[in-house]
């Protein structure tokens, strides 16, 4: 009877021994972020998303991982936003445009012919300029991590080339949901409507509007040429992307986490940047292939609409702040004299 207690006892022992070993191997489970993203899988948006996702398996040795969700399969940047700042949802990147009614800085980045080059761009988003920007936005309810390239947007519309300012007289234009653009445009002569990008090719596609306005990349991604006749090579804003994550989450992160994902992040940018510099060439080409009818604005029109928008520039001085104008101004300054 003692020698039956005793075996019993052991073998009592030995799963106890053993079972917090099963259970913890059952309980370690990847920490899953969910990143959203507005473009296909296939657009230099989805490429740079799985760049990230494979960085950040690879350095947390598979304890964390990136579920990327494109196509707007999460809703439009908006959406997306306020999921961030809810805690429904991890990760997004999207437009720089769309955070200006929660961060007023962020339309620093709207002001019509801010810069001239990818490198100028590059040197003023991540120096001391870009990153005081990115700092406004954790009282809000985000973290931004890094910024991506989208790159000089140019005009796009079903009626007739846009050569000359007066061309864009009456056209109706689909516009991001931004005060800054819609001014613009509407300085410019057009009819600048707003709508979420989730909407925009059937907007086109049915006519609600005429006409719209993005980079190269996005244009043949989201096959635009089928619903759009007329390219107009305009380069009137560069228009940077932002990886953001949100803030309730981010503070649930340890250190060593948090560190994971800003080493993926710059790795993304940079592979980003490359991938979508040298897509934009080909996808000029593509879009000829395509049929798509292509002008250039001469320098002597490209002048015409920026005079046409000088107050425009005015009210993003005085929205940012014109301490935060007049710094990005002499930032811009020192990086032309270093070239």
């Amino acid at each position: 009877m003692k020698l039956t207690r005793r075996i019993l006892a052991a073998a009592t022992l030995a799963a106890l021994a053993t079972a917090p070993l099963a259970s913890l191997a059952q309980d370690i489970k990847p920490r899953l972020i969910r990143f959203g993203y507005g473009l296909n899988e296939q657009s230099n948006q989805g490429r740079a998303v799985k760049v990230f996702a494979d960085a950040v398996a690879k350095a947390s040795g598979g304890k964390m991982k990136v579920r990327a969700i494109g196509a707007a399969a999460l809703g439009p940047d908006t959406q997306m936003q306020q999921a961030l700042i809810g805690g429904a949802q991890e990760m997004m990147v999207g437009s720089t445009a769309t955070l200006v009614g929660i961060t007023k800085e962020m339309a620093l980045w709207d002001t019509p012919f801010l810069v001239s080059s990818g490198q100028e761009a590059d040197a003023l988003l991540d120096g001391p300029v870009g990153q005081k920007v990115i700092a406004r936005l954790p009282e809000k309810g985000l973290v931004g991590l890094v910024y991506w390239e989208n790159g000089f947007r140019n005009l796009t519309n079903s009626k007739h080339p846009v050569a000359k300012l007066e061309d864009l007289n009456g056209i109706k234009l689909r516009v991001m949901q931004n005060n800054v653009f819609l001014d613009s445009f509407q300085a410019l002569g057009a009819n600048a409507i707003p709508l979420p990008f989730s909407e925009l090719f059937s907007a086109l596609e049915t006519k609600t509007v005429d006409g719209q306005e993005n980079p190269y990349n996005t244009i043949l991604s989201s096959k635009f040429y089928e619903v759009q006749k007329y390219l107009s090579v305009t380069n009137h804003v560069y228009s940077p992307w932002i990886v953001l994550a949100s803030k309730k989450w981010w503070d649930t992160l340890s250190k060593d986490e948090q560190k994971v994902l800003v080493d993926a992040a710059k790795a993304s940018r940079d592979y980003e940047r490359k991938d979508t510099r040298e897509e934009a060439g080909r996808a000029l080409a593509e879009l000829k292939a395509k049929g798509m009818q292509i002008n250039e604005l001469s320098p002597a029109e490209s002048a015409r609409m920026r005079d046409k928008l000088t107050r425009v520039n005015a009210s993003v001085a005085a929205n940012v702040g014109m301490d935060l104008w007049n710094e990005t101004q002499a930032e811009l300054a020192k990086i032309r004299t270093r070239k």
